[in-house]
């Protein structure tokens, strides 16, 4: 049922947004996902400055870590296997 709803709302969506629709579908991936990251951010009406802040530092502190050597890193390709092994 779920499904036929989406459908439904895709069929009745307006002129233009099915042309920037149209658009954005022709971007490549990363500029698709910079576009949907930025669309949901603006659907976002209240900012915690608090969460806000306590990400900054977050970030700054894994980018030092990462700067510095100091962070443990793990290779894509295992953490690929992993997520594979636990979706088996």
């Amino acid at each position: 049922m779920q499904i036929l709803k989406s459908c439904a709302k895709f069929i009745l969506m307006s002129t233009h947004v099915t042309e920037l629709f149209a658009k954005a579908s022709i971007l490549s991936e990363e500029e698709r996902a910079t576009l949907a990251g930025l669309l949901i951010e603006s659907l976002e009406s209240e900012v915690d400055s608090g969460v806000e802040e306590a990400w900054r530092t977050e970030i700054e502190r894994r980018v030092a870590e990462l700067d510095s050597g100091t962070a443990e890193t793990v290779p894509w390709e295992v953490v690929k296997a992993e997520l594979l092994r636990r979706t088996e």
